[in-house]
């Protein structure tokens, strides 16, 4: 459940991120609407995968040197 909270709230900045970038580029609110949409739904699938991915991973873990 963490992953899913960690990676909605993170979609949403990148949204506005997105979106401004896009609207400073084409002047147009449709279409930085229409790019921030697909650009952050397709990331946030690829990024929970990642996740996911990364959180079956076992690093071996050493004390440090003393």
């Amino acid at each position: 459940m963490r992953s899913v909270v960690k990676t909605g709230l993170y979609r949403v900045l990148m949204f506005v991120v997105t979106g401004v970038v896009a609207f400073v580029m084409t002047g147009d609110l449709g279409t930085a609407l229409d790019i921030g949409i697909a650009t952050n739904l397709i990331k946030a699938v690829t990024y929970y995968g990642y996740e996911r991915l990364w959180a079956r991973v076992e690093w071996e873990t050493r004390p440090f040197a003393e």
